[in-house]
């Protein structure tokens, strides 16, 4: 075991007394210990943390002594794993940081995984694909599976499986009176709706357990064209989404890619149009599908095979390295031919200056529209595309750019939108209604009054929260 760091700094808490009694086997750390950095640091680069601690919790029984502590002190308190989703600063209180537990175990009778609370999805699909076993990750496996799936979880292979969320079973949760507490449909209701699709508002997760898919391989891949003719291959691409089966998982990119060499040639530095794939049906079957849009305009680069599923990573292609971002989304009803126009005027090829990185149209609908097999905390059902979009934080004057742009398009977008976002890709949140806008106003009260039972101070307080119900 670690003992608690005892180095003295001026700091507005001191070291846990109560972790002498229960120590913490991970790091204790403060603002100028070493390794301090490193433990608070995560994937989003755009926000800077600074807690008054950081834990680096080992096992579950670390995050009960933290939690308690922090009971017991009234300490706010933050739980970062991967920080893809790092969208706010974590200013105060305590961070417990749980990268060291990435403890993967998979039954293949089962076809279960249990995760634990710091693993990557990328450990789950090395551990699961022996067994011909695949899960719902996102475009990246390099996030979190916790974090990623307490937001519900928008999988790569959404329309055909539905939300990451739909397929947990139970978790393992430290709720913020130190009580570690098994859910699942039938033990703790409640908290069991709340963690599928509320984010982190009741209590840290310390591991879950989910189904797994019979999956090895799928079509996936992407065609890039020339962003100027996004004006021909955009309407294309939607009227193209309305005729296909829920096995065919697709999205239409805008990127303006930075010329950096990480990128490869010949997209480097360059305006593209993308459409990005996943089927999984016969092969042959979705190629037929999909040779329409390769004859929609020119093809410049095309990755479309038939793929182990490990290799999923390729079809989105995502950055690897931590940047600073800014991210938002919206979720949209339909794309009519006036909301498509609306669209490319501002961020298409009549928009050159455009500063985002990334914009991004994901087809819903399918098994994403189905009611969840237990009923849960995610509330974009009802929408048939997904705007996200990204870009890159350099200076004040870029950041100025970004924002200006970002509110411009979501204001052109909004007479198609359903008014509501996705918790994991909502981006910096703003106030409480702007939180809100997540979830339904009749889920938000629900979550408010789950909020009440299991965390009535609101020590979980950093983030997309909500506050306790009176």
């Amino acid at each position: 075991m670690t003992a608690p760091h005892s180095t003295p700094h001026s700091t507005s808490h001191p070291i846990p007394a109560l972790f002498s009694l229960s120590p913490i086997r991970g790091p204790v750390l403060r603002p100028g210990d070493d390794g301090y950095a490193d433990e608070v640091t995560g994937f989003n680069l755009s926000q800077p943390h600074t807690p008054d601690l950081v834990i680096g919790a080992t096992g579950a029984d670390d995050i009960v002594t933290a939690m308690r502590w922090a009971a017991a002190t009234n300490t706010p308190v933050s739980v970062q794993a991967t920080g893809h989703g790092a969208n706010f600063p974590i200013d105060s209180g305590l961070l417990i940081n749980t990268t060291r537990m990435t403890d993967v175990r998979i039954d293949p009778h089962q076809r279960t995984a249990t995760i634990a609370a710091g693993a990557k999805w990328r450990h789950v699909l090395e551990a699961a694909a022996p067994h011909g076993l695949a899960a719902l990750n996102g475009t990246s496996t390099d996030t979190g599976v916790i974090g990623y799936t307490l937001g519900g979880g928008l999988p790569v292979l959404g329309r055909t499986y539905g939300y990451a969320s739909d397929l947990v079973r139970s978790f393992q949760v430290v709720t913020p009176d130190g009580t570690l507490r098994e859910t699942d449909a039938a033990h703790e209701p409640d908290l069991f709706w709340a963690l599928r699709g509320g984010k982190g508002n009741v209590g840290i997760v310390t591991s879950l357990v989910c189904e797994l898919l019979p999956l090895s391989r799928i079509l996936g891949g992407a065609i890039y064209c020339a962003g100027k003719d996004a004006e021909t291959l955009l309407p294309a691409y939607i009227n193209w989404t309305h005729t296909v089966p829920p096995q065919m998982c697709t999205a239409f990119t805008l990127l303006r890619l930075p010329p950096l060499p990480q990128i490869p040639e010949p997209l480097r530095g360059g305006f593209w149009s993308r459409i990005a794939f996943a089927w999984t049906g016969d092969p042959a079957e979705g190629e037929r599908l999909i040779a329409p849009l390769r004859t929609a305009v020119p093809v410049a680069v095309d990755t479309l095979t038939t793929m182990d599923y490990t290799a999923v990573d390729t079809i989105y292609a995502e950055p690897q390295d931590p940047l600073p971002a800014r991210e938002s989304c919206a979720l949209l009803r339909d794309l009519p031919p006036d909301a498509i126009r609306a669209f490319l005027t501002q961020v298409g090829p009549a928009a050159p200056d455009c500063p985002l990185l990334l914009v991004e149209l994901r087809h819903m609908g399918g098994a994403l529209a189905n009611p969840p097999p237990t009923e849960d905390a995610v509330c974009a059902r009802d929408a048939q595309y997904f705007l996200e979009t990204v870009a890159v934080l350099t200076d004040p004057q870029t950041a100025e750019a970004i924002e200006k742009a970002t509110t411009a398009l979501h204001a052109t977008m909004a007479p198609y939108g359903t008014g509501r976002t996705m918790v994991n890709i909502h981006g910096r949140p703003g106030n409480e209604a702007d939180r809100a806008r997540a979830w339904t106003p009749e889920v938000h009260t629900r979550l408010r009054q789950t909020k009440a039972t299991y965390d009535p101070a609101n020590l979980l307080r950093f983030g997309h929260t909500v506050t306790p119900a009176a």
